[in-house]
């Protein structure tokens, strides 16, 4: 009887392993980004920093405790924020926030009802369209240094203005005569810009849902507040969210037009300017500080009091991908007018 050797069983082939469709997108999508990381991180993340740690310095000359002169740049920590809320400088700074909150409320608002009226305007089809949106969007076209120095002109004490409205007045001069000057050449610059993102918002909308409306016997004013106003929702946010934050920044308008150190219009970043014009680096950059934070608080609490869908991200989780499939509309015409919204969804079928 002759003894055979064991069998010695082989391993079982491991099961290849599926491959996914996305499989090292992300790897490449970062590769691909980088360049762009990079260059946001020079020209917005190291400025940034920077500002922070010189808001934390005192430079130029000064007396220490022993009262020899100390030149350079001096670790004060949190002083300069400290000092910008007491004292002479505290009752500037709140006079340029001030200025500053005014200017955005008012211009914002004005620019808002004129670009609105803009869009609407250039929307209607009639014979010269094309000369009207050009001729609109001209003062947007203007550099703002530009705008100010046309502005100064027409309010000189012997310019346009006075003529016009036929009395003497001193546009440059401090008071509410300079404000209003500023509010007057921002909302003239500005609006377009709101009309033309409004516009563009209008130009998405179906015909078949004013059709309906019409069919329904929705008056005009209803068309506008329950149809355009709620479908044109998220390019306005948009635009509106845009001038805001530009507004709280303004410098070279009220600068360029009414002269620096005026107490009318004076605003935050005209008063780090001047910080920073006078070798006071430190509180420059606390005052940029303060600034940024301002513009950062507004803008989040817009975003989600509001809902402005600044990148896309609502519209990219509606059904449709993007927001722009037939459900979509359908959906938000539905919600923009009950009293339509039955004759809209039957004529259109893809509205």
């Amino acid at each position: 009887m002759t003894a055979t050797a064991p069998v010695v069983d082989r391993p079982a082939k491991k099961p290849k392993r599926e491959q996914r469709f996305d499989e090292g997108t992300g790897r490449l999508a970062a590769v691909l980004l980088s360049p762009t990381l990079v260059v946001l991180a020079l020209v917005v993340l190291f400025p940034i920093i920077s500002a922070l740690r010189e808001s934390l310095f005192q430079s130029g000359q000064h007396l220490d405790a022993n009262g020899f002169v100390v030149q350079g740049s001096t670790f004060v920590g949190l002083q300069n924020y400290a000092d910008i809320f007491r004292g002479d400088t505290g009752h500037r700074f709140w006079n340029a926030f001030y200025n500053t909150t005014f200017f955005t409320v008012v211009c914002v608002v004005l620019e808002t009802v004129l670009g609105v009226a803009m869009a609407l305007i250039m929307h209607k089809a009639f014979r010269g369209r094309g000369i009207v949106r050009a001729s609109i969007l001209v003062p947007w076209a203007i550099p703002t240094i530009i705008s100010a120095l046309l502005w100064k002109w027409i309010f000189q004490a012997d310019g346009v203005f006075n003529a016009i409205i036929g009395t003497q007045v001193l546009w440059s001069t401090d008071g509410w005569q300079a404000k209003l000057s500023i509010v007057i050449a921002d909302t003239w610059k500005t609006a377009p810009f709101i009309g033309l993102l409004v516009l563009a918002g209008l130009q998405t909308i179906p015909a078949e849902v004013y059709e309906a409306a019409k069919v329904d016997g929705a008056s005009a004013w209803k068309t506008f507040t329950r149809i355009t106003l709620p479908l044109v929702k998220p390019a306005l946010l948009v635009a509106v969210l845009f001038r805001i934050l530009d507004t709280l920044r303004i410098f070279d308008l009220p600068f360029v037009l009414v002269g620096p150190h005026k107490d009318s219009v004076e605003t935050l970043s005209m008063l780090a300017y001047d910080e920073a014009f006078n070798v006071r680096f430190g509180p420059a950059a606390a005052y940029a500080t303060v600034l940024f934070l301002y513009v950062a608080v507004v803008a989040y609490m817009f975003v989600k009091i509001l809902g402005a869908d600044v990148i896309g991200e609502a519209r990219a989780k509606k059904p449709g991908g993007g927001g722009g499939g037939k459900g979509w509309r359908r959906k938000n015409a539905v919600k923009a007018s009950p009293g339509t919204s039955v004759g809209a969804v039957s004529m259109g079928g893809g509205v």
